[in-house]
């Protein structure tokens, strides 16, 4: 069966052919489709895969731990960054090792199109010493997730699946199977000193981990995905990771001229990269992201083997990669490209009209004008516009949940007014233990939790702490007379700004909650109800 579908649809599909019992995401691009995939799948459902957003990465990771420890199969996904909040779970994950098969799809933005930085998740596949498979094609990501459970309960090791952008979100025919694998039977066959990372347990198990790496390694080297193909001028050698390969393909549609190694599994394979540096007078390796492979080989290779890359500036050091900076470092001609409209102007990003922050960010710029020097830390989300045109409302944004803890440290140096600006979903996120931490010290910081009752950033997925924000915030300790509930509207700024005024002049810690559905969603919202009452 032949479907057309986006990288990460072709590993959602994957999964739930390979026996997907579960999978645990925290929505990010460009990884939230394969989660939203599966949850819209009617295989999923008639199978009770379980399929609910979890609220960080942290807790799906962790999740899907506790699922491979009885025996079935998790998948785990995430966007880059998403990455580091999981680091502890997953990098102690290979010293648990796994009972049912665990796949950690990570999904890295090159050129940052829509993230705070370009890391490349391989590096934590290195560091944790586990197998990163990071497939080519949609195809290719079809075929390696079934293949990377199937090698997770083989090595009782968890796989760490590297897309990047330009896969997650392009489309291609994908070859699917006509019958699905059945899920893993419930099984207790976890054995517990594994799991119980005792330093004793531990030292074990990170001896074994150490001496799987060779035969790890071999794996690759004798991969079908990993691929030496010969040509005729040995002048250069290619070496061609992931989604980049096919851009080395669409720089010789009629065929490569030089010897070509293709890599999309890890550890890197040795054998077949001396192959290729042996034979050729210079090796231009092609990566998406950091010069990973490249560094390796400039330690692991004769000292005569000329080897190129991003570091030695013939690919631009920073950035997606893409065919035109090839043909450049090959030294083809330029290609005819389109020309850019004179006439076209560039159009930022803006928060949508009507939204709820746009009167949060009026609100608290009309009090913070009457302060000296105040600072408002902001969090990541669609607010995080704010610090852009007309509002330039904040002063932070540096990762998730970030707002509340610089806000204290700034109050902690002496600074007042000292705000946080975090979003529903991102509090819940990582937000909390700063304002338990704030509250635990009185902290003299207000904390406004701007609740459109959804994850709007990544398209409006459902909010972890809906209608549950102010029992939260008691819960932590702050006070309910400085616990504040307003609605952002044009006919309530009055209210509102005499609430900030009121609890940027209290000396500790106080949470307003300006809460008003998102634009977006209460329009689809409306749409639903409107389609569900014509059906009647």
């Amino acid at each position: 069966m032949k479907k057309l579908l986006l990288g990460d649809e072709a590993i959602a599909q994957g999964a739930l052919d390979a026996g997907l019992s579960g999978v645990y995401a925290y929505p990010g691009t460009p990884s939230t489709e394969i989660t939203e995939y599966i949850q819209n799948s009617p295989l999923a459902a008639e199978r009770d895969v379980h399929r609910k957003w979890c609220t960080n990465e942290k807790t799906a990771m962790e999740t899907a731990l506790g699922m491979s420890y009885m025996g079935k199969r998790a998948l785990v996904c995430m966007k880059h960054v998403g990455l580091n909040v999981c680091a502890d779970p997953f990098v102690n994950s290979a010293m648990t090792g796994t009972n049912g098969g665990i796949v950690v799809v990570a999904a890295d933005d090159p050129s940052m199109h829509s993230s705070q930085d370009e890391q490349d998740s391989r590096f934590y596949g290195k560091f944790a010493m586990l197998p990163v498979f990071e497939p080519a094609s949609q195809q290719e990501a079809y075929d390696m997730i079934g293949e990377a459970f199937e090698y997770s309960e083989q090595e009782h090791l968890p796989v760490l699946m590297r897309i990047t952008t330009r896969m997650a979100h392009s489309r291609a025919v994908v070859e699917v199977k006509d019958t699905p694998r059945e899920q893993n039977a419930l099984n207790y066959d976890s054995v517990a000193a594994n799991w119980v990372l005792l330093p004793v347990n531990a030292r074990r198990r990170n001896n074994y981990v150490t001496a799987q790496l060779p035969r790890l390694e071999e794996d690759a080297a004798t991969s079908p995905h990993n691929v030496l193909t010969d040509a005729p001028d040995h002048s250069l050698g290619i070496i061609a990771c992931g989604i980049a390969y096919n851009y080395v393909c669409e720089c010789f549609p009629e065929g490569c001229p030089y010897p070509l190694l293709k890599i999309t599994r890890y550890p890197l394979p040795k054998s077949l990269v001396r192959q290729i540096t042996d034979s050729c007078d210079n090796v231009l390796v092609v990566e998406e992201g950091q010069p990973l492979v490249e560094e390796m080989l400039k330690g692991i290779m004769p000292g005569n083997a000329n080897i190129k890359g991003r570091l030695t500036g013939h690919l631009p050091r920073t950035g997606e990669l893409n065919p035109d900076w090839l043909r450049e470092a090959f030294g083809m001609e330029e290609r005819e490209g389109y020309e850019s409209g004179e006439n076209v102007m560039p159009r930022p990003p803006a928060l949508c009209q009507g939204c709820g922050h746009r009167d949060v960010y009026a609100a608290l710029n009309e009090v913070l004008r009457e302060y000296d020097n105040p600072r408002v830390f902001g969090d990541i989300g669609c607010y995080t516009l704010g610090f852009l045109p007309p509002y330039h409302a904040i002063h932070s944004c540096v990762d998730m949940g970030a707002s509340i803890t610089m806000a204290k440290g700034a109050a902690d140096a002496g600074q007042w007014p000292s705000v946080a600006v975090i979003g529903d979903s991102t509090f819940t996120h990582s937000g909390m233990t700063g304002l338990l931490d704030a509250v635990n010290e009185n902290a003299n910081i207000t904390v406004i939790i701007s609740d459109n009752l959804t994850t709007a950033m990544t398209g409006g997925q459902d909010s972890a702490g809906t209608n549950k924000f102010e029992a939260i915030c008691r819960g932590l300790g702050v006070p309910d007379e400085h616990l504040r509930v307003v609605v952002p509207l044009p006919k309530n700024m009055p209210e509102i700004t005499q609430i900030i005024r009121e609890e940027i002049n209290y000396k500790g810690v106080s949470v307003i909650i300006p809460r008003r559905e998102c634009m977006q969603t209460l329009q689809r919202h409306l749409k639903q109800k409107k389609n569900k009452e014509a059906k009647k």
